[in-house]
């Protein structure tokens, strides 16, 4: 995001925080009904439009989602999403794309408060490497032509009882509306918005063989003093790089496989 929009999610965000720290606000219920509100935005693009029309007040946007939501959803969600549509959005899209973040992020600050976002994020993290891993279920989770319901169940047959509630919901909702993302794409975005919730940063680290519990504390100690932020580390194993490691931080790998080394080998003699 950009310009107006851009300051409009952060206030978003901070208002969202100010709701999640008060105990008795229901965190994982503010999620599911910030997911139906994004589900509605998304759907009807004339009314986003006019919920994010500079020509129109704050208070005409923010009284018209009121008489929408009022009833709908909680007192909470109608609250966060008025003051949402007072802020002025570059694109209408935008306003869509956060309502969507609001809702993931309130249901992993569900998981934060129940101690559990920590295994969210390695759940996370280990469901899109299975998805890469199998062809067969990547397409039945992108198929175009099946029902969100039906994926939804699959998802649900899959991952009930073995993974985190809020795992579970964040790939329900991401697969049944993908919104024209990959599942992939999707997939890192969660893990993403996961590790900021603690402000950390995730590095995905592929090795031959696991590493000791030694050695992840002394790389993630690297790691952090490397970026000045504390990482987060998704393990991956892969007997092809043959030894050393790899670290891929966003868009930046650092490379120390053996396999590399020898692809660079190869390709000074073939030059």
């Amino acid at each position: 995001m950009n310009g107006a929009s851009r300051e409009a999610l952060a206030a978003a965000r901070e208002s969202l925080d100010a709701l999640t720290d008060n105990t008795s606000v229901d965190a994982a219920k503010l999620a599911d009904e910030l997911a139906a509100v994004t589900v509605l935005l998304d759907r009807e693009v004339s009314l986003r439009r006019v919920l994010t029309d500079p020509a129109q007040s704050g208070e005409a946007k923010a009284e018209l989602a009121q008489r929408l939501l009022t009833g709908q959803v909680g007192g909470e969600t109608v609250d966060l999403v008025s003051g949402m549509v007072r802020s002025r959005w570059s694109r209408s899209r935008d306003l869509v794309d956060a309502a969507e973040e609001l809702a993931n992020t309130a249901d992993l600050t569900a998981a934060q408060k129940a101690g559990a976002l920590d295994d969210v994020e390695d759940e996370l993290f280990r469901f899109g490497r299975i998805v890469t891993s199998s062809t067969e279920l990547r397409s039945a989770l992108t198929d175009k032509t099946a029902k969100p319901a039906a994926k939804g169940e699959l998802l649900r047959t899959l991952l009930g009882g073995k993974a985190n509630a809020t795992t579970e919901r964040l790939v329900v909702r991401l697969v049944t509306q993908p919104r024209g993302r990959s599942l992939e794409v999707g997939l890192e975005s969660l893990s993403k918005l996961a590790a900021a919730r603690r402000n950390r940063m995730v590095a995905v680290v592929t090795s031959a063989v696991p590493l000791s519990d030694q050695q992840k504390q002394r790389l993630g100690a690297v790691l952090a003093k490397l970026y000045g932020r504390e990482m987060h580390l998704n393990l991956d194993v892969d007997p092809t790089v043959l030894g050393g490691i790899s670290v891929r931080v966003g868009d930046e790998v650092i490379d120390g496989t053996v396999s590399e080394r020898l692809g660079e080998a190869k390709r000074r003699l073939a030059g």
